[in-house]
């Protein structure tokens, strides 16, 4: 039988994952739609880094910049006893980071494709911008808020390297499911790897497939 220990522990880093980045990507993605700053092309490259940057780069970096031993990560330890290194901490850290995108992008499409008469009609009626974001324009791109949240919650329960870099491999505080997988195959045990394999596979097609049903089969337009 699995260890079931890193597949809680996956489904629990995914939950903070997305819910973080739920936050964090609104109002993000609301400045990426509608600002004209000079800075934009920048902000949306970084933010889109990790599409194109290998997992263990993000990760080793990562690494380098909350070592206790020096820098950031010394003083975060010495003043507020965090360690982000080997931690899970450290797991969520890395996992928003390197899942960013897959949140930001599809808010960020959606509002970009709303009417402008929906914020104008808001302005006048005397509607401040976060009233406008929050009860006129989320509500008009639920499947842009749906696919982000999925993608994002269906991104962390696959990262590997990135969360192996930040994380290392402690049972019961950062062995993911996808690092024991690759444990078990490291160990020739095939029919505990191929378990873990069905269960991410399994879990993977039901999020997919229930964004397919929820989203009216329009699901890769919407994301377009």
């Amino acid at each position: 039988m699995p260890d079931w220990d890193p597949l809680q522990l996956t489904l629990r880093l995914a939950c903070m994952t997305t819910l973080l980045l739920g936050v964090i990507s609104i109002p993000l993605a609301y400045w990426l739609a509608y600002s004209q700053a000079r800075l934009k092309p920048v902000v949306e490259a970084i933010v889109s880094l990790p599409l194109v940057l290998p997992p263990t780069v993000l990760g080793f970096y990562l690494l380098l910049i909350f070592s206790p031993a020096k820098g950031l990560g010394q003083w975060l330890d010495h003043w507020l006893g965090l360690r982000l290194v080997f931690s899970f901490e450290g797991l969520v850290l890395a996992s928003v980071l390197s899942s960013l995108p897959f949140m930001v992008h599809p808010i960020q499409a959606g509002l970009a494709n709303l009417s402008p008469s929906l914020s104008e009609a808001a302005y006048v009626l005397g509607k401040s911008k976060t009233t406008t974001l929050f009860k006129v324009l989320l509500p008009n791109i639920k499947p842009s808020l749906l696919t982000g949240l999925v993608l994002t919650f269906a991104h962390t329960i696959g990262e590997f390297g990135v969360v192996l870099m930040i994380g290392g491999n402690i049972p019961g505080e950062t062995r993911v499911a996808a690092i024991a997988l690759y444990d078990e195959v490291e160990a020739l045990r095939y029919d505990l790897a191929h378990t873990y394999s069905l269960i991410l596979v399994a879990l993977s097609f039901t999020i997919l497939l229930s964004v397919y049903l929820l989203n009216g089969n329009h699901f890769p337009r919407r994301l377009s």
